[in-house]
């Protein structure tokens, strides 16, 4: 027997090191945003901070011993290749979930794989369609609905007695969706939309379609659109000097919009995420310490905010990647248990807002999750 002995040990300790390397092993989680096409001013910092929450949940014990592994992948902002990505993701990756888009269109290119093939997915993007035109079972988004943001804005307009409205929107997924709510949701509010005019992403001047707008006389201008497009459209309506009130989408807080819009900034007023006025919110608000420990890590740990100035889509991937390692914790990676426990969460407190998701609701964010903000002096200050 005691010849056996060190057999024994030793094969006791190859047992132990195996069942040590199958517990540790890491669990996949797949990633894509748009990061070199027309989105990437959202879709980069979106990565960085997606690598950074995956560093955090792994450094406090990844999810019950296991870590979190991203597989990255770029769609350019391109609906096809978004729809290849995710394919690739579930059948040559074997991820587990998938974190991302970036934008509408490639979340609604994506969706019709994801459902298929049923694999948890939390998209990034800000419109509607990915979790309210069926199916969306297995597809859940972090951002604020923008029926959620058409209603934060609303509500404030009425209280301020503005009645009468022009809607100015980009002929995109995101422009259109926003454009649906608009004038749908426009008579619960009182409010009565004068004329809409529309254009592209892509248009460098948007005068003709303002000219029009100006003569309706609005009481207020809507604009519904995510990046440079924002910016035209705040300087055409200060060189056509315009004096209705421009209020932008809740995707277009952010530096670079005050930076490419310059003066004709001035006064703009948006929905917005707490993270862009965290220290303007009130101690009690359960909110603010999280954002607070966020911007820390954003800008004191990883400096991210040297290229990337922080902005209302910056927590988006942080909710998302945090919204399904809470549910793996609970019910482990099988994709069905997995997806049943995101549909469950209730009380997460992210940058955000404070997530609490149904089986109708897949994304979980209420008015009460965005605040109403101005830019003034070139900088954000909250009205409400």
């Amino acid at each position: 027997m005691k010849k056996w002995l060190p057999v024994i040990c030793f094969l006791s300790t190859l047992f132990i090191f195996a069942g040590l390397a199958q517990a540790a092993e890491p669990i996949k989680l797949g990633a894509f945003f748009d990061l070199t096409g027309a989105g990437s001013a959202i879709g980069t910092p979106t990565k960085l901070v997606a690598e950074m929450v995956v560093k955090k949940i792994n450094a406090e014990g990844g999810i019950n011993g296991r870590p979190l592994h991203l597989v990255i992948a770029d769609d350019e902002g391109d609906p096809t290749k978004a729809a290849i990505i995710a394919k690739k993701f579930i059948e040559s990756d074997k991820v587990v979930a998938i974190i991302g888009p970036t934008r509408t269109d490639t979340g609604m290119a994506a969706k019709p794989i994801i459902e298929q093939m049923k694999v948890p997915t939390f998209m990034c993007v800000g419109g509607d369609p990915v979790v309210t035109v069926p199916p969306f079972k297995w597809t859940f988004k972090s951002p604020q609905r923008t029926s959620v943001a058409v209603k934060k804005s609303y509500d404030y307009m009425r209280r301020k007695g503005i009645q009468k409205v022009a809607i100015i929107t980009s002929a995109d997924g995101f422009g259109r969706d926003g454009k649906n709510w608009l004038e749908k949701l426009a008579p619960e509010y009182g409010l009565k939309i004068l004329m809409g005019e529309s254009f592209q992403p892509t248009d460098s001047d948007m005068t003709a379609q303002l000219i029009k707008i100006k003569a309706a006389s609005p009481e207020a201008i809507i604009c519904w659109t995510i990046g440079k497009a924002g910016s035209i459209v705040a300087k055409n309506i200060k060189q056509l000097a315009i004096q209705s009130p421009l209020f932008q989408c809740h995707g277009l807080p952010d530096p670079i919009y005050i930076k490419l819009a310059g003066e004709a900034s001035e006064g703009n007023i948006m929905p917005s995420t707490k993270l862009m006025v965290a220290s303007q919110l009130p101690d009690p608000d359960p909110q603010k310490k999280v954002i607070l420990e966020f911007i820390r890590l954003y800008t004191d740990v990883y400096h991210y905010d040297r290229q990337f100035p922080i902005n209302t889509h910056s927590g988006y991937a942080w909710d998302a990647i945090y919204l399904v390692a809470n549910a793996m914790k609970k019910a482990g990676t099988d994709n069905e248990k997995l997806r049943d426990a995101i549909e469950k969460t209730k009380g997460y407190v992210g940058i955000s807002g404070i997530y609490n998701i149904t089986p109708e609701d897949h994304n979980g964010l209420g008015v009460d999750s965005m605040v109403m903000v101005q830019i003034v002096g070139g900088k954000w200050k909250m009205l409400e």
